[in-house]
């Protein structure tokens, strides 16, 4: 992405001199060519003012060194435009994992949703966002970062005017990062360690994440540091990130270990807009969780504690590497394996249908009683005998990237995801559960200008149900962004 670096207090300093300020003397006219010019006016000399009365004998205090003007701002982003058709109704911009419509099955006919297609158009994946640089003091490098799009939750059963075209912002990133020479510290919302995300997400004109992709954010404290040892780096980190249910007590944690080869640098494109130069790497990450769900009973008493867990394996593969000067011909390979259970909120909108049983009715009373868990759905489902489960999920992805020689402006991009699990189908109607889902698409990307970029994608998206039937959209999508 192309970056506007503004220095933060000029323009403070600017904003300052604006307003109820008189407007500056005329400048004197220069003087002919035959007269010399009249001498500059001597600099003013800095005095120190005495201290005023209420000070008493106190002397005057030498004020620090100034650092105004150090602070810088950068300004990025990028304006996007879609053009989607999907045929069946239902998916919105971002496919995510969300269920597919059913077709028709055996006597069972198919659903409206299935047997009819949609067109969409959306502006709401624009980004704005800001970072900040500190000056450093006693080797404490400081920055920070905020940013924004505009693919906010919206009130149920708003207009499609009002959903597409008056769009809500919604936060992406806050944080702010300290680097020490001992250690690194970032504290605020920010990219899960969990995956080592996003150096690992894969491009595509689909919003991210991608169907069976790893893809979330999180308010964390993150602790790590990068060590170094000639061409080869090797980064440890762990974090305490928002747990996947506050009423488990603890916060999520975190850990991750990778290491990369600073000599084979890998170009990739990620996500739509982004484009980045990166050492190529291989990612090895875990999260442990602590879920505390309200027992299974009209009016719950007692707490069951269960556990959740991940790993990740990740990789950044330069199988033709970029350089600084040209990413012509280069050609890259991102692939990541994640398996565990309880961590459906780390995909973007996966539940796979599951969901919490009624409650036994044996005396058949009006109206039946009803079950409220204190914890989202999709993570942790009971038994009707009482007993809890993390619902187990694994996914492997790839994608491959290819930018056109001679000048790299060109690129061909294709990803793939399996996704599976081994439990869903215990877990709700064999008719409402999915439990296998596997997602391809490719992409063309054309940069016109380092500004403008245009990309067309292709994609499909299947997902198998527990009774067997198959479930799947065929998308067409056409994108612009002007990146900034």
């Amino acid at each position: 992405m192309q970056r506007l670096s503004i220095p933060f207090l000029s323009l403070i300093a600017l904003a300052g001199t604006a307003g109820a300020q008189p407007a500056p003397d005329p400048q004197p006219a220069a003087p002919p060519a035959d007269q010399p010019a009249a001498p500059a006016d001597p600099a003013p000399v800095a005095t120190t003012p005495p201290p005023s009365s209420n000070q008493g004998e106190a002397k005057a205090e030498t004020p620090p060194p100034s650092i105004q003007g150090k602070w810088t701002t950068t300004f990025y982003g990028f304006a996007e435009g879609d053009l989607i058709y999907d045929k069946v109704q239902g998916p919105t911009e971002g496919l995510g994992n969300g269920a597919l419509p059913r077709p028709a099955f055996g006597t069972t006919p198919s659903t409206y949703a299935n047997a009819h297609d949609q067109f969409t158009t959306s502006a709401r994946n624009s980004r704005l966002g800001f970072r900040f640089g500190a000056p450093t003091v006693n080797d404490i490098k400081v920055s920070g970062q905020i940013e924004m799009d505009f693919v906010g939750n919206q009130p149920a059963g708003i207009a499609e005017a009002a959903n597409f075209v008056n769009a809500t912002m919604r936060l992406r990133h806050a944080n702010f990062k300290l680097e020490t020479p001992v250690l690194d510290v970032l504290i605020g919302q920010y990219w899960n360690l969990f995956g080592w995300q996003p150096v690992t997400q894969s491009g595509s004109i689909q919003y991210q994440g991608l169907p069976g992709f790893l893809n979330s954010r999180s308010q964390q404290l993150r602790l790590g540091k990068v060590i170094k040892a000639g061409d080869v780096g090797v980064e440890i980190a762990v974090a305490a990130t928002r747990p996947g249910q506050r009423a488990g007590g603890l916060p999520d944690g975190q850990a991750g270990l990778r290491v990369s080869l600073d000599k084979l640098k890998a170009f990739h494109i990620v996500g739509g807009a982004g484009s980045t130069l990166e050492s190529g790497m291989v990612g090895v990450s875990v999260i442990g969780r602590r879920f505390s769900v309200n027992e299974f009973a009209a009016a719950s008493v007692n707490a069951i504690n269960k556990n959740g867990y991940g790993l990740a394996l990740n990789a950044l593969v330069p199988v033709v590497p970029a350089t600084k000067e040209s990413h012509a011909n280069a050609l890259t390979l991102l692939g990541e394996f994640i398996t565990g259970g309880g961590i459906a909120d780390l995909y973007s909108g996966l539940s796979g249908g599951v969901r919490q049983p009624a409650l036994p009715n044996p005396m058949g009373t009006t109206p039946a009683p009803t079950y409220t868990p204190n914890i989202d759905n999709g993570l942790l489902i009971f038994k009707t005998d009482g007993s809890l489960h993390p619902v187990r999920w694994q996914s492997i992805g790839a994608g491959l990237q290819y930018f056109l020689p001679p000048s790299g402006k060109v690129a061909i991009v294709a990803n793939y995801s399996h996704l599976s699990s081994d439990n869903a189908h215990a877990f709700g109607p064999a008719t409402a559960v999915f439990d296998k889902q596997d997602f391809f698409d490719g992409n063309l990307f054309l940069d016109v200008t380092p500004a403008v970029r245009l990309g067309v994608d292709v994609v499909w998206l299947r997902q198998t149900y527990v009774d067997g039937v198959e479930a799947s959209d065929v998308r067409g999508q056409l994108s612009g962004y002007l990146i900034f």
